[in-house]
C-alpha cells in the first residue's frame, strides 16, 4: 500500500483551512453576508444637519435710484452799501438770522448826508426865487411887446432868462431828491425774507458804493443738486419724490422741481435740481455747501423674495439650497436684486415654487442629505402673505 506523498498532504491541508475561514466569514453574526440572509437592510446614512425652510414670496418693491450731490441756496442775495464814503455805525444781523423783506440789517451815519441834503434844499430855494423873479419879468415883457417899448432881443432875453431859471430850479430839486434818497440809502434793508448766510459789514468802517456787507439765501429755501448720469437721466420728471440725508443725519424730503438741460461732457453727468422744506435758522439739518445722499423715488414693481439668510456667497456668487426629494438639497445659482429690510429680491434662478433651505444653508454643500427642524415640516409650510409695499432702508 502506497503512502500519500508530502505534496498532497499540504495541498489537503490548505483546502481544509480555506474552507473553514470562507464559512467564518460568511456565516459569523453581524457580518454583511449573515445580515443578508437573515433579511436586514443596512444602516441608513445620517443627515448632516438640521435646517428650516421657506417658499419664496412675491411682495411689491420700491423702485429707487440713488445719487450724491450737494446742497446748496436756492438762490443767494447779495446785500451791499448804495452810499459811498459813509461810516457803519450799528449792524443788527448776524450769520444765521432769519429776517423779514424791509427789516434793517444795518445803519450808516446820517451826519454828512443831512448836511448835503440841508445845502440841496437853499440851493432849491435860491433857484426857485430866481426862477420866480424871471417868470415876472418875462411877463411883463410880453405885456409890453405890442407897444414898442422894448426891442424884440430885449423880449427875447427875458423870456431865455426865464426858461434858464426854470430849468435851474427843476435841476436844483433833483439835487435835493438826490440827497434825500441818499438819506434814506443809510439803512441797509433786506430786499427779501430769508436767512443770513454771511457778514461782512464791521461797525466803524467805511465802505464804498457796492461794497458786500451781506449775504442772504432767500426764503430760506435749499436745494439738492444731484449728479446723475445720462443713462438714469430719462427716469427723473419734475414733482418726483426724493429723499435727501444730510452728511449731518436725519432725513428730508424733496421734490425734483427741474433737470438740467444739458450735460456735463467731461463726466457725462447731468444735474437734477430738488427743492428742500425750507431752513428753520440754525436748527436745520441741511446747510448750503453740505453733501448729502438721496434716493429718486420711481414707482414700485412686484419682486420675488427670499429671506436673506437663505443666500450664500461663495467665490463672488450667489447661493440657494434647494430641498428635493429624500431631504437632500441642490445648490441653485441666483442672481439678486434690490433688498427689502430681512429679504431680498431673487432676478432670476429660482423657480417661485421651489422650497430653499433658510437657516443652515452656509454650512451645506451640493447634495448634502438634511432633517427639517419642526417650525419647516412640509406639511407646516407658512401661508403666503398678501403683497404689501416694502420700504428700502
Amino acid at each position: 500500500m502506497n503512502k500519500p506523498s508530502t505534496k498532497s498532504v499540504v495541498l489537503a491541508a490548505v483546502a481544509v483551512l480555506a474552507i473553514g475561514a470562507g464559512s467564518y466569514y460568511f456565516l459569523a453574526p453581524g457580518k454583511p453576508a449573515a445580515a443578508a440572509a437573515a433579511g436586514k437592510d443596512a444602516p441608513a446614512p445620517k443627515p448632516a444637519l438640521t435646517v428650516t425652510t421657506a417658499l419664496p414670496e412675491s411682495i411689491r418693491l420700491p423702485i429707487k435710484l440713488a445719487a450724491n450731490g450737494n446742497i446748496a441756496a436756492w438762490q443767494e442775495a447779495v446785500i451791499g452799501a448804495e452810499s459811498a464814503g459813509l461810516r457803519l455805525t450799528e449792524v443788527r444781523v448776524n450769520v444765521g438770522d432769519v429776517v423779514k423783506a424791509g427789516q434793517v440789517l444795518a445803519t450808516f451815519s446820517t451826519d454828512s448826508v443831512q448836511a448835503d441834503v440841508a445845502q440841496a434844499r437853499a440851493s432849491l430855494l435860491e433857484a426857485q426865487a430866481n426862477a420866480a423873479d424871471a417868470a415876472g419879468n418875462a411877463e411883463r415883457a410880453r405885456s409890453l411887446q405890442s407897444s414898442g417899448a422894448l426891442s424884440a432881443q430885449q423880449i427875447n432875453q427875458y423870456l431865455t432868462t426865464e426858461k434858464t431859471a426854470k430849468a435851474r430850479a427843476e435841476a436844483a430839486q433833483a439835487v435835493l431828491g438826490a440827497q434825500q434818497l441818499r438819506g434814506r440809502q443809510t439803512q441797509v434793508l433786506a430786499p427779501d425774507s430769508g436767512v443770513i448766510s454771511a457778514r461782512a459789514a464791521t461797525v466803524g468802517s467805511v465802505v464804498g458804493s457796492g461794497a458786500e456787507l451781506f449775504r442772504m439765501i432767500r426764503q430760506g429755501r435749499l436745494e439738492w443738486r444731484a449728479e446723475v448720469t445720462s443713462a438714469e437721466l430719462g427716469r427723473i420728471k419734475a414733482g418726483t419724490p426724493v429723499s435727501v440725508s444730510p452728511a449731518s443725519g436725519g432725513e428730508l424730503a424733496g421734490r425734483v422741481r427741474m433737470v438740467a438741460p444739458s450735460v456735463d461732457p467731461l463726466t457725462r453727468a447731468a444735474l437734477v435740481y430738488v427743492d428742500l422744506p425750507a431752513a428753520a435758522g440754525k436748527d436745520s439739518p441741511a446747510k448750503a455747501g453740505m453733501f448729502a445722499r438721496g434716493e429718486f423715488e420711481l414707482g414700485a414693481t412686484d419682486a420675488l423674495t427670499i429671506p436673506q439668510r437663505a443666500l450664500v456667497v461663495r467665490d463672488g456668487f450667489n447661493y440657494l439650497y434647494r430641498l428635493g426629494e429624500g431631504n437632500r438639497v441642490t445648490q441653485l445659482k441666483v442672481q439678486t436684486g434690490r433688498l427689502a429690510g430681512e429679504r431680498v429680491e431673487v432676478l432670476s434662478g429660482l423657480p417661485a415654487d421651489a422650497r430653499i433651505v433658510v437657516n443652515g444653508a452656509g454650512f451645506l454643500n451640493d447634495g448634502d442629505l438634511v432633517r427639517l427642524g419642526e417650525e419647516s415640516k412640509p406639511n407646516q409650510a407658512p401661508a403666503q402673505s398678501s403683497p404689501a409695499p416694502v420700504a428700502i432702508k
